[in-house]
């Protein structure tokens, strides 16, 4: 089953208890922190304390995707948080490899995200066969409601192909202008973890299973 992992930061924080409550009942799904620090992109949104009030009510996987010149500060500060993945960005870090094995001391899952204009090729076959999750970004990181960016499918095969020729096992995660307009194709191409955040969002709260449904 695919993973469709709700981006929270397009839900009604005043209500951010009710709105994880109406994904209790739906299975197979993460939900999704975007950290921004607004030096790494134009945009901030929440940290430490937010997240870790977010990990106390979820009853879900919780998958953090750290856009932020520091990843190394917040691994450590939430290392006994409880949270699942830790994804940080290719373009922050200057010793991936390295920084991905010490992540896995800390965390279950830890993904690495690259941005529309890096290649897969950056990705060395030694990374790959570690990583657990590979984050590839359908728009400029930074801001939500933006518009799918189909030069992510040439990405999406390029990685399967590897992860198949490697016998690695990370998940390929598409984020960015998600809808069930692309979902199926997305999927199709190799695609196992779906990052959705006004798709389901806009939507009133009894239809988010619906929303879920129509991108799987």
């Amino acid at each position: 089953m695919t993973i469709i992992s709700p981006s929270l930061l397009a839900c009604d924080f005043l209500n951010i208890e009710n709105e994880l409550n109406s994904f209790s009942d739906i299975n197979d799904i993460w939900f999704h922190l975007d950290v921004m620090d607004g030096h790494f992109v134009p945009n901030l949104t929440f940290g430490q304390p937010i997240i870790e009030s977010i990990l106390k009510k979820s009853s879900h996987k919780c998958d953090a995707h750290f856009m932020v010149t520091n990843p190394e500060f917040h691994a450590e500060s939430l290392k006994n948080s409880g949270l699942h993945n830790f994804t940080f960005h290719y373009e922050a870090i200057s010793d991936c490899l390295s920084f991905i094995k010490h992540l896995k001391t800390l965390f279950a899952s830890v993904g690495i995200s690259i941005k529309p204009n890096t290649p897969t090729s950056v990705l060395s076959n030694e990374l790959l066969k570690i990583v657990d999750l590979v984050l590839v970004m359908s728009v400029e990181p930074g801001f939500g409601g933006q518009s799918f960016m189909p030069s992510a499918f040439e990405k999406i095969r390029e990685l399967k192909t590897r992860r198949e020729s490697l016998k690695a096992h990370f998940q390929i995660q598409v984020d960015g202008g998600i809808s069930n307009l692309n979902s199926k194709d997305l999927i199709k191409e190799g695609a196992d973890n779906l990052v959705a955040g006004s798709y389901i969002f806009k939507n009133p709260r009894e239809k988010y299973n619906d929303m879920i449904k129509s991108l799987r």
